[in-house]
């Protein structure tokens, strides 16, 4: 609705996970370095954990663009599975019949993986949501990790989760899983610097050219509002975008910021806690000025 007007070739805050707008911020670059060294490895299991709407599904896609072509992989979206159909999913993706019963599953993946690995490299399993999985398709994960030949691991499993997913792993029950995990990283949220920076090189890489596009206090309104978590940033910014083309400016102000926060119900409560500070601050100034003022008896 407002691409002509900015001259924009492509809508810059969407939700979905888009590689093309991916942002060299420091915490997802040595995320997805992380990831990287740990996939070489080819050891154990790698976790990354993040707050939701931090950007963990966007350096999913990241990671099995850069594995297509050169590493056998399969990719789990749904993780709220028990351990049968987890073993399902999991043959479905590494290209093995649906009609094998349940007996015959554990030994045909093993089969498959024997010959997937022939490269030398191991399969790397991928796993978004991984908070979902019940801690029997955990267990059931371990088990996989131990299929292996002389040479090196026949699987290795990547989990993408919220900080759940930590709380989980720090009980007694799945200390060998935890014990597996040789590499970890946990997503920071971005200062106020990366949240400007996050925001303009989205809005440049949807072919804006109209130089800053957002105020000052509107830079500290939006990094206010989203707390450094770039789908909330996303969000904000978008609707603000909608109120300035509404207005026919092209810069973002604080009363856009304001107007998008309020409409937007992760955010609401912190502005409505926001006006009642406002409001509690002027009647204190108020009543300050008023007793400076007042007559002396």
């Amino acid at each position: 609705m407002y691409l002509q007007h900015f001259g924009l070739r492509e809508l810059p805050f969407t939700l979905t996970p888009n590689t093309h707008f991916f942002c060299e911020l420091p915490g997802h670059r040595e995320a997805l370095n992380v990831l990287l060294i740990a996939v070489g490895s080819g050891e154990g299991f790698i976790k990354i954990t993040g707050e939701v709407g931090s950007g963990k599904t966007l350096l999913c896609r990241l990671l099995l663009n850069l594995l297509h072509g050169k590493q056998a992989y399969a990719y789990i979206a749904n993780a709220n599975l028990e351990p049968g159909s987890l073993q399902r999913a999991v043959a479905a993706e590494l290209g093995l019949q649906d009609s094998l019963n349940a007996s015959e599953l554990p030994r045909a993946i093993e089969r498959q993986l024997l010959a997937l690995t022939r490269s030398g490299h191991p399969v790397v399993l991928v796993i978004d949501e991984a908070q979902a999985l019940p801690d029997a398709s955990l267990e059931c994960l371990r088990l996989f990790t131990n299929l292996e030949t002389e040479r090196g691991k026949l699987l290795q499993v990547v989990l993408f989760g919220q900080p759940e997913l930590d709380a989980r792993l720090a009980r007694p029950k799945l200390r060998q899983l935890r014990q597996r995990i040789a590499f970890s990283y946990r997503l920071p949220p971005l200062n106020f610097r990366q949240s400007n920076h996050y925001l303009q090189h989205r809005l440049n890489k949807a072919g804006w050219c109209h130089g800053p596009a957002v105020s000052w206090p509107a830079q500290l309104a939006l990094h206010f509002f989203a707390v450094g978590i770039p789908r909330v940033l996303n969000l904000l910014a978008h609707k603000s975008l909608m109120l300035a083309y509404g207005h026919h400016r092209f810069r973002l102000r604080l009363r856009d910021v304001l107007h998008a926060a309020s409409d937007t119900d992760v955010t609401r409560p912190l502005h409505r806690a926001l006006c009642r500070s406002a409001l509690a601050l002027m009647g204190l100034l108020s009543a300050s000025f008023a007793l400076a003022w007042w007559p002396a008896p």
